[in-house]
């Protein structure tokens, strides 16, 4: 009995707060403490129209407390205040550390994300953050006593809250709808950066979609493909598809960059075409989407995987496929054909805590292109120029551009360190790709060669504060979504199957985009069908037997 006194009087003297109160007081802390990065830009958005801004804070405040008073009920208030406490914590580090906006494609982009990815992101940093700002305030939350009201008491008492919250923000809302109306137009990403309430709402929205995905079956397409030889070759055509990561057509030397980012390719004859888009900001949606038969305007990832797509149509034409991975996987394109991922081997020579330099996919070129046999396709996914942590990505020797950032937390390096070690990647990138080429060449008495290598989307470093990549893309700054786009053909390969390089390098600064590889690849390797469209062949107005590769009627 004594024990349970003890305990009482120790309840006894922890504060007591009402449900209602406690909402008010989480909303407060939630707008002020974990919100920075989108009232800096709101601010931003209402320029000079101080009074439109200040409605537009009451409002979101309004609409703030009606949301989260709705969870005020006893069992349930204080694990939802925890989760929108601990939520905003999380993604307040990412919005205002990188720029970040946690929409539904970043979580998509997060949930395969591989262990040794996620852990370059956790920094002592975060990790003091989150403690601060999550920990602690939740630790608060579950120490109060809340003092609940009888049932019917508190239903009544809960409803006049929200419905006078949802009142305030009618009236905001409606009172100054023409501001409001113009700055929404202008700058759709304006509630983007609201925590905690747009993460939980793409985790929602993610999570409903993959359950709805995980049932789809890709339809058929293509399957009227085949091989046509129109250049009557004797040795297999064979061309290497370098599908890169995270490198931005800004810092390639080969399209005007400063330095010389690219000293290998420049010597190997490539046309690069310097003007070209990516089909997303983040490597769940472009690595699909480059791949399908999808323009990016229409593209979608439900699309994406109830369509076969590029691989499966060079498979209908008896073209064998493989796809050596370097990087997080292949997002289903490889669904049907040969795959192997490469870091799981931990191969000690090129691999690290569960991450692989991009030697690890020149270590079996030679051997795959040894054992082909009639026309092939290969495709390497690179790691890149993945970050944070860029200095993992490339050997010392190409460590050139010093001092470089040889930290994942962008915060204890400086602008020119992190520049130069993403720089640093280009560099590593060039030689892979030059690499390949050079190893076509080595094997061209037994196939007829062709080398491809586009990014899937590109990497801000810095720019207006952002970092990384994932922006959505109607807002996505130019780094993010300018990428590189090259081709090699052999010499033996140009010369029989009429590709005129000159004529291409004279078009290479008109527009391309990830819209252009599916059926550049099928004209590269002389595959007619159905579904090939010549207007977006990178190849077809500058080759000669362009007729015989048209679809088929």
């Amino acid at each position: 009995m004594k024990d349970n006194g003890i305990r009482v009087r120790l309840v006894d003297r922890r504060p007591a707060i009402g449900s209602v109160t406690l909402c008010f007081l989480t909303t407060v802390y939630l707008l002020l403490a974990t919100n920075y990065s989108f009232w800096s830009t709101a601010y931003g958005y209402f320029a000079t129209d101080h009074l439109s801004f200040l409605l537009f804070v009451i409002g979101i405040s309004a609409i703030s407390m009606a949301i989260v008073t709705a969870f005020s009920a006893k069992y349930v208030t204080k694990p939802f205040l925890i989760l929108f406490v601990l939520t905003a914590a999380a993604g307040s580090w990412f919005t205002d550390q990188f720029g970040v906006i946690v929409d539904k494609e970043m979580i998509r982009n997060a949930a395969v994300s591989t262990s040794a990815e996620a852990g370059h992101l956790i920094t002592a940093r975060f990790a003091l953050h989150m403690l601060l700002t999550g920990i602690l305030p939740s630790l608060l939350i579950i120490w109060v006593r809340i003092q609940h009201r009888p049932v019917l008491s508190k239903l009544a008492h809960n409803t006049a809250v929200i419905m006078a919250c949802l009142a305030v923000f009618a009236v905001v809302g409606f009172g100054d709808y023409r501001a409001f109306a113009g700055v929404g137009r202008a700058h759709r990403d304006i509630l983007d950066r609201l925590n905690p309430f747009l993460p939980i709402t793409s985790t929602i929205r993610f999570a409903a979609s993959s359950e709805e995905d995980a049932h789809v079956v890709a339809e058929p397409l293509g399957t009227d493909a085949h091989r046509i030889n129109t250049a009557g070759l004797n040795k297999p055509r064979v061309t290497i598809i370098v599908a890169g990561e995270t490198a931005r057509a800004d810092d390639f030397s080969l399209g005007g960059y400063a330095r010389k980012t690219n000293p290998e390719l420049e010597k190997q004859n490539v046309v690069y075409f310097k003007n070209t888009t990516s089909c997303g900001t983040a490597t769940a949606v472009s690595i699909p989407c480059m791949f399908s038969i999808y323009p990016r305007t229409s593209y979608t990832h439900h699309k994406g995987l109830a369509t076969e797509n590029l691989l499966d149509v060079l498979s209908h034409a008896k073209v064998d496929v493989s796809w050596l991975d370097n990087d997080t996987g292949s997002y289903h394109v490889t669904d049907r054909v040969e795959y192997t991922l490469l870091p799981p081997s931990n191969n000690q020579r090129f691999c690290k805590d569960g991450e692989c330099q991009d030697a690890i996919l020149l270590d079996k070129v030679d051997d795959w292109l040894d054992h082909v046999k009639g026309d092939s396709v290969l495709i390497l996914h690179q790691l890149g120029s993945h970050g944070p942590a860029y200095y993992a990505r490339y050997p010392d020797e190409y460590r050139r551009f010093v001092p470089d950032c040889r930290a994942n937390d962008f915060g204890s390096c400086t602008s020119q360190e992190i520049n130069n070690a993403y720089d640093n990647t280009i560099l590593y990138t060039d030689h892979i790709v030059s690499t390949v080429i050079d190893k076509l060449k080595q094997h061209s008495a037994n196939v007829a060669g062709a080398a491809i290598y586009v990014s899937d989307h590109g990497e801000s470093l810095g720019e207006n504060g952002i970092y990384l990549h994932g922006a959505p893309y109607i807002v996505a700054p130019s780094q993010q979504t300018h990428v590189p786009f090259l081709v090699w053909v052999g010499d033996d390969l140009a010369k029989s199957a009429g590709f005129d390089m000159n004529c291409m390098a004279k078009q290479a600064d008109g527009d391309r985009s990830h819209d252009n590889i599916f059926h550049s690849v099928l004209g590269l390797m002389d595959v007619a069908t159905k579904v090939y469209d010549p207007n977006l062949d990178v190849f077809s107005a500058c080759r000669r037997l362009t007729e015989k590769v048209a679809s088929v009627k």
